[in-house]
C-alpha cells in the first residue's frame, strides 16, 4: 500500500472479446503492455495465449474457457513475455455478458493491470502464487483473492489478509466470505469488470449487516 500510495505507476489496458467470431478488441494500453504499438497486430485468442508464459499458458487458457462457457466471473494473475523477450506479471479480472434471454455468452470483457513494477518493489513477490490449482475447496478463495490482488493492487499476502479480516468481522468462514463476494461480482455483470468501488462496496455492506446485527442482539 505504501507503493501505491506513493504513486507508483500501474498500466491498465482493456480488452472485449467476442465470443461467436473469436474477435478481440484491444486499448491501445493493452498492445503496450505486451510490447506493440497500437494497431501493429491483430488479436486473437492464438496471439494471446502465445505471449503467456509458459507455465501459466495452460491455466489462463482455461480461466478463459471457462468464462466462455458459463459467464461466470473470473480474477487471474498469471505472466506474459512482451514482444520484446521481456516478462511481465498482470493481473486481469474479467465478466461476461449472455445474449438476452438465453444462457450463451456473447461477450467476455474486463481489464488487465500491470503489476510489475509494484512486485518487484514489494520484495520480488510473484504474483502467479495467487491463484493456484489448489483443492475444489480452495479455488473460491484463490479467485476472491486474484480479485483483490488485481483491483485493489494488493500482495497475495495482504489480499488474503483482508479477507481473513472481513471473515473475522462477518463471523464467517473465509471460503463462504470468498464465495459471496464472487457471486456479488457476478450479479453485477452489467459492468465491464469490478471496480475497487463495487469491492468497497460489498465489504463495507457486510460489516454494517453484522453490526445491526450484533446490535438487535444485544438489545433483546
Amino acid at each position: 500500500m505504501e507503493v501505491l500510495l506513493a504513486g507508483t505507476p500501474q498500466p491498465v489496458g482493456q480488452f472485449v472479446l467476442t465470443v461467436r467470431t473469436g474477435t478481440w478488441w484491444w486499448s491501445d494500453g493493452l498492445y503496450e503492455m505486451h510490447g506493440f504499438t497500437p494497431g501493429e497486430v491483430v488479436p486473437t485468442t492464438a496471439l494471446m495465449l502465445a505471449h503467456k508464459h509458459p507455465d501459466d499458458r495452460a491455466r489462463v487458457q482455461a480461466v478463459l474457457a471457462n468464462a466462455c462457457s458459463t459467464g461466470e466471473p473470473f480474477a487471474c494473475v498469471h505472466r506474459i513475455i512482451d514482444a520484446h523477450g521481456h516478462t511481465r506479471t498482470l493481473g486481469v479480472v474479467g465478466r461476461a455478458r449472455k445474449e438476452p434471454g438465453s444462457d450463451e455468452v456473447a461477450q467476455v470483457s474486463g481489464y488487465f493491470v500491470d503489476l510489475t513494477i509494484t512486485q518487484r518493489e514489494l520484495s520480488q513477490r510473484e504474483a502467479t502464487a495467487a491463484i493456484q490449482s489448489s483443492a475444489q475447496s480452495r479455488a473460491v478463495i484463490e479467485q476472491a483473492k486474484g480479485a483483490v490482488m488485481t483491483v485493489y493492487g494488493m500482495t497475495e499476502n495482504e489480499a488474503f489478509d483482508l479477507l481473513r479480516h472481513h471473515s473475522n468481522v462477518t463471523n464467517e468462514s473465509i471460503r463462504h466470505l470468498a464465495r459471496r463476494l464472487m457471486t456479488t461480482l457476478s450479479e453485477g455483470a452489467g459492468t465491464a469488470a469490478p471496480t475497487a468501488d463495487d469491492l468497497d462496496l460489498f465489504f463495507e455492506s457486510a460489516r454494517t449487516s453484522t453490526g445491526s446485527s450484533r446490535a438487535a442482539r444485544e438489545h433483546e
